[in-house]
């Protein structure tokens, strides 16, 4: 596999940097998520008609650009540089494939094309507040415990066709943590049908304007990421799909791993720009009658922290074209996005450790992704699972060999030494 970008994957990267760059600047993120919508609604016009962002990995039928999901985590890894606040990974990365592969024809053709538009925004919402479980990245979601169930608990759907194909459904219940919740012009709705005897989870449906509906914007750790309590009282709701035979727990779980792709080539990006930002400011700031970046025990640190981030980079980069490995590549990206941050905070001395400094956000944007889809040990745990690491008949050396790593090839795969990566860095 060929894992040299393309001219146009370049472009993307190049295009959108500079966007971003002109409209960034210190007051940029708490203008935008004090708006109603949580980001800023110009910025994601333009991102939307001049870049087409939320329809680059859609079909070009449904007025997408027809890329892959490589191109929309390239997007998403400059959008986590910049901290940029908005709706495309809650509409782009985890509503769209969704709707795509369970929508019927009439629904997809309805949908898809607003959301390449950028007119029509989406947010999955999912009761029990686990949405990592719920897309089969920290646990098993086969079995729907993650939503509730019985006779209460959860989101339940009843009414008119229940048990079968079509039919208006009404929805009681509620879902924290829902990310653009508060925001969003579509739901996609996590919810019981069936009654108690056969019950399963099924998606539905619900227009942000639909009565019954009640959105309640959350206070977040981190701000850029507006999480929202959905409340449903006898809401109308229309069932995503002709029938309710599929396999609602498998489409999450595949949405799931690409999405997990997705959101580590975002982490590496906010990693990335933290340690950017690191590196010129121990090169600028002077102790001792010297620049504080040319001790070497701060050196060695920033060394560790490229090697880090470069190695979440390369592991991302892999699973954006294999969604197989984007629960692992997310653990190792959340990761480095966590120690990276709070390297920068401490590197910063004691402005770094003010709570409005730009190194704080960082720090926030790092820990509230690893609070919504983590924590690392527990996609490491499931991944390990899925692979069968802890069969009667694995052992740790066959399960390094079945991987196809050593020790040896792994520090080659990162393409850095510790002295390569603090000249990388820029410290002399």
């Amino acid at each position: 596999m060929d894992a040299a970008l393309t001219a146009e994957q370049h472009e993307i990267r190049r295009t959108l940097r500079e966007l971003l760059a002109r409209h960034g600047g210190p007051d940029a993120i708490p203008a935008a998520v004090g708006t109603a919508e949580g980001y800023d609604p110009a910025l994601w016009r333009r991102l939307a008609e001049d870049l087409g962002l939320p329809g680059l990995a859609l079909a070009e039928e449904y007025g997408g650009a027809g890329c892959t999901a490589t191109e929309l985590a390239l997007a998403c890894e400059e959008t986590g540089r910049a901290l940029l606040p908005s709706p495309l990974l809650a509409t782009a990365a985890l509503a769209a494939p969704l709707i795509a592969a369970l929508g019927t024809p009439g629904q997809r053709a309805a949908l898809l094309p607003r959301i390449a538009d950028g007119t029509l925004t989406a947010a999955l919402a999912v009761p029990g507040g686990s949405l990592a479980t719920a897309l089969g990245l920290t646990g098993d979601n086969l079995d729907g415990a993650w939503a509730g169930g019985g006779r209460s608990g959860g989101i339940q759907a009843r009414g008119e066709g229940d048990g079968e194909a079509g039919g208006a459904r009404r929805l009681y219940g509620e879902a924290d943590r829902v990310l653009d919740g508060h925001s969003a012009g579509l739901l996609l709705v996590a919810a019981h049908a069936g009654g108690y005897p056969r019950s399963r989870t099924q998606l539905f449906l619900v227009p942000g304007d639909a009565p019954g509906l009640v959105r309640t914007r959350l206070t977040a750790l981190d701000e850029t990421r507006p999480l929202a309590r959905v409340e449903l009282r006898d809401t109308p709701a229309e069932l995503l799909g002709a029938d309710d035979t599929a396999d609602v727990a498998a489409a999450l779980a595949a949405a799931g791993r690409t999405a997990a792709a997705i959101l580590a080539a975002e982490a590496v990006g906010t990693a990335a720009s933290a340690l950017e930002r690191t590196v010129e400011y121990v090169k600028a700031r002077e102790q001792f009658g010297r620049a504080v970046g040319s001790f070497q025990a701060v050196k060695h640190r920033l060394a560790d922290l490229y090697v880090r981030v470069e190695a979440a980079r390369s592991a991302a980069y892999h699973a954006a074209r294999d969604a197989e490995a984007g629960p692992l590549a997310l653990a190792q990206a959340l990761e480095a996005a966590r120690i990276t941050t709070g390297e920068a905070v401490q590197l910063h001395g004691g402005i770094g450790f003010t709570w409005e400094h730009e190194a704080h956000r960082y720090l926030k944007r790092a820990a509230g992704d690893e609070l919504l889809f983590g924590p690392v040990h527990r996609l490491r745990d499931h991944a390990a699972q899925r692979a069968g690491l802890f069969g009667a008949a694995t052992t740790a050396s066959g399960a390094l060999h079945g991987a196809g790593v050593t020790a040896s090839e792994g520090v080659r795969g990162a393409g850095v030494t510790a002295s390569g990566a603090a000249l990388a860095a820029g410290v002399r």
